[in-house]
């Protein structure tokens, strides 16, 4: 499901002065929580070139991450990452821990499919996306990549909203859970400036 690998190293000093020192020496303080009751949070470093470099791909954020530390690796997702303002430089990341009972809630992206097979596109026809990612809740080993809007059938003047994207089984959108009053658009179809409206 993933392909990122995080190189870690267990640290014993906490604090802003110990978490200053090692931004100083390239490492960016992190802390691996949940999971396993019995297990307990877990401060790590992290080097940061390595981190900004996962972070590039937006697919980092809503991987299963490997962690690896002292020899072992753990399941993780990432909850909280703090940048700096200015330069590209993590300054904390929280892991959580995950395994195959764990349900997660996670941020996935949206990816709008098969627009141009619409008779909407094939009337000039455009699309505007106002939302690209959703919250979704589900067990680890059901997280997808990504969540398809198929499109195809998509009409002019037509708003879309989260109802409208196909679920794969065992996925929930967080927001859908509280009411249909929380079904946001995610996008409309418009005739673009000079083109002829239908009707």
């Amino acid at each position: 499901m993933s392909d990122f690998v995080i190189n870690a190293v267990a640290r014993e000093d906490e604090g802003k002065g110990a978490s200053r020192r090692l931004r100083r020496a390239g490492l960016v303080p992190g802390i691996i929580y949940g999971g396993d009751k019995r297990k307990k949070p877990a401060a790590i470093s992290i080097p940061n070139n390595e981190l900004i470099k996962d972070i590039q791909d937006e697919t980092f954020f809503s991987s299963i991450l490997t962690i690896k530390l002292d020899d072992k690796e753990e399941k993780v997702i990432i909850k909280d990452l703090q940048r700096h303002p200015a330069r590209p430089e993590v300054l904390h990341a929280d892991f959580q821990r995950i395994t195959k009972t764990t349900q997660i809630k996670i941020v996935v992206p949206l990816q709008f499919a098969n627009f141009e097979k619409s008779a909407a596109a094939k009337a000039s026809a455009k699309f505007a996306v106002e939302k690209n990612t959703v919250e979704v809740l589900c067990l680890a080993d059901k997280l997808p990549e990504a969540l398809i809007v198929d499109m195809a059938n998509a009409e002019l003047g037509q708003v879309l909203h989260l109802s409208d994207i196909s679920m794969p089984e065992g996925v929930e959108i967080v927001a859908l859970r509280r009411g249909s009053d929380h079904d946001q658009g995610i996008g409309y179809v418009y005739a673009p400036r000079g083109a002829k409206a239908a009707g």
